[in-house]
């Protein structure tokens, strides 16, 4: 998903790396856009590494290199929630939170719906005969597409909770 129409929208502000790339910040921290320009056919980013692990870093300029915004987009996303608590979190939490929030349809729902429906159709042909093994197989192959779409949408829920959890907890407010 692309979140900027222009590069220029992404300089002097925090976004969170989504995917590791060789020698630059890893999934999971938060990085500041100090510049960005288009040369030729390349679209080169100025950065710094904001935090990491809590910590402030040593504040080097780091260099990175795209084709164009929707490949800068897919390693790096705004998410001011992760930003402002970012030292709540340790970097397995984010990189977690970062791996539900970024499930879609096409990559977590369809590859299990589809082994599921696999699975039901070839139970039905080889349990049931006749009329029966179509609507029973059509049957669980409903049920299974509302149980997976159901568990996509907890995952997520569930997954923001938890993480509201951890920075609740010096609040003294209990979230059920």
């Amino acid at each position: 998903m692309t979140y900027l129409l222009n590069i220029d929208e992404a300089i002097d502000r925090k976004f969170l790396v989504t995917k590791s790339i060789k020698g630059q910040a890893e999934a999971g921290t938060i990085i500041h856009v100090m510049d960005a320009e288009k040369e030729k056919s390349d679209l080169l980013v100025t950065y710094r590494v904001a935090r990491f692990n809590g910590k402030f870093h040593d504040y080097q300029d780091y260099n990175v290199k795209f084709d164009d915004i929707n490949q800068f987009c897919k390693w790096a996303q705004p998410d001011n929630f992760i930003a402002r608590n970012y030292e709540s979190f340790s970097i397995k939490d984010i990189q977690h939170y970062i791996k539900v929030k970024n499930r879609t349809v096409a990559s977590f729902c369809l590859p299990l719906i589809i082994v599921l429906a696999a699975i039901i159709w070839a139970v039905a042909f080889l349990a049931l005969s006749g009329v029966l093994r179509f609507i029973v197989g059509g049957a669980l192959t409903v049920v299974a597409i509302v149980f997976v779409f159901a568990q996509f949408r907890s995952q997520k829920k569930k997954e923001k909770m938890r993480m509201y959890k951890k920075i609740s907890s010096g609040w003294g407010v209990v979230i059920n």
